[in-house]
């Protein structure tokens, strides 16, 4: 059960269906919280599930936030670019053999990486779509800044995070990403985090924020 089975041509199969995405990340959530919680038997059963859903292209009709900040949406923006689609398939086959040795830590670990994944996904989506015409500077800003914000993530310093956003806002392309990527740099502003819960906090809280805003994960990233 260490690997998933997935391929590159079908996460994309997946991400183009929206029954399918839905079903995948909401496997992905369940197996999330339990990884996360350290129920090693329950997410090895929940690896199962979502490995046999994504190969036998089970759907669901409603859909979950993911626990891993993983949306639909994001998904797709995967499963568009062969780096970003082998970076989680690859991070999804460690998972699951470190879930098969047991081995809690990593897993958590494992997690993370696919949160990484996640934001920087949107990422790059955001700022390939940004033309240097208007904003020459802002693409290469942004990656170095999500960089720096997965890694502050990944070591649990909260007020590295709060600094980066608080930058990202300022070179933001629209005055309501600014204001969704500040109230998300005060929200990081108190004490370390060391789950692997950090980034995809993060993910939800720019999606709930943007579709209050009328306004794109990916273009509060631009």
């Amino acid at each position: 059960m260490s690997t998933s089975g997935l391929t590159s041509s079908l996460l994309s199969q997946i991400a183009g269906s929206s029954g399918e995405a839905n079903q995948f990340v909401t496997d992905l959530n369940q197996l999330a919280q339990d990884v996360q919680t350290g129920n090693l038997s329950a997410a090895e059963s929940d690896y199962v599930t979502l490995s046999d859903d994504a190969l036998k292209g089970t759907t669901s009709s409603t859909a979950t936030t993911s626990a891993s900040g993983i949306t639909t949406n994001l998904l797709s923006n995967i499963a568009s670019s062969s780096s970003s689609s082998t970076s989680l398939l690859s991070e999804l086959n460690q998972l699951g053999t470190d879930l098969q040795n047991g081995n809690t830590t990593s897993a958590q670990q494992d997690m993370l990486a696919l949160d990484s994944t996640a934001l920087n996904a949107a990422s790059s989506t955001a700022t390939a779509s940004t033309t240097s015409a208007t904003m020459p500077s802002t693409p290469a800003q942004s990656a170095e800044l999500v960089a720096a914000i997965v890694q502050a993530m990944g070591a649990g310093d909260n007020s590295a995070v709060s600094s980066a956003l608080a930058e990202l806002a300022s070179i933001a392309p629209s005055s309501a990403g600014a204001s969704v990527l500040e109230q998300e740099s005060e929200s990081f502003g108190g004490s370390a985090l060391s789950t692997s819960s950090s980034i995809s906090g993060l993910l939800q809280g720019l999606n709930t924020s943007s579709s209050t805003n009328s306004t794109s994960t990916l273009s509060l990233l631009g």
